[in-house]
C-alpha cells in the first residue's frame, strides 16, 4: 500500500467521525517525513466556527507540532478538495505537497473552480495530487447528505 492511500484512510477515518458528529465529513492529515504532527475534521458546527474546516484544524496543529508557520517538507491529505480560504492557508503556510480525494465542483479552489494551489502569481506553489481514494471520499459526503436531506424531509 503507498504511503497516499495510507494517509489518505486516517483523513477518512476522521471524515467519519465528523459525520457521526453531524458534521460534514471532511478529514485532512498533516504529514512530514512519514509522521502524522496533524490532524482535523470539520468542527464548524460543534465550534461555531467559520474557521474550523478540517484542513485549517490539521495545519494549526502541524504548526504547533513543529513550531513554526512554514510548513515546508508537509504534506497534506483531505479527503475533500479544499476551497478558496484553506486552498489559500495551504499557500501562505509552504506545505509542499497536497493530496485530495474527491473534487469539489462548488467551492472547489485547487483545480474545480479555482487553483490557488498552483498560480503562478503567488510566491508559494503546491505539488497536487487528487483521486486518491476518490470514490470512498465521495460516497461518504453524497451518504451524509442523503441522511440530511431525509431528516429534512421528515421534520
Amino acid at each position: 500500500m503507498s504511503d497516499d492511500v495510507k494517509f489518505m484512510q486516517q483523513a477518512l477515518l476522521l471524515a467519519q467521525e465528523a459525520s457521526s458528529l453531524g458534521e460534514v465529513p471532511v478529514g485532512a492529515v498533516a504529514v512530514l517525513d512519514g509522521n502524522i504532527v496533524g490532524t482535523g475534521f470539520n468542527r464548524r458546527e460543534m465550534d461555531r466556527n467559520p474557521f474550523a474546516h478540517a484542513e485549517m484544524l490539521a495545519l494549526e496543529a502541524a504548526a504547533k507540532a513543529v513550531n513554526a508557520w512554514r510548513l515546508t517538507g508537509i504534506t497534506l491529505y483531505v479527503t475533500l478538495e479544499p476551497c478558496a480560504m484553506c486552498a489559500g492557508a495551504l499557500v501562505q503556510s509552504r506545505v509542499t505537497r497536497l493530496v485530495f480525494g474527491t473534487q469539489d465542483p462548488k467551492a472547489g479552489a485547487v483545480g474545480s473552480l479555482y487553483n490557488l494551489a498552483e498560480e503562478p502569481r503567488h510566491n508559494h506553489r503546491l505539488l497536487v495530487t487528487s483521486g486518491i481514494l476518490a470514490d470512498e471520499s465521495r460516497l461518504l459526503l453524497k451518504a451524509f447528505f442523503e441522511r440530511l436531506r431525509a431528516k429534512r424531509r421528515d421534520n
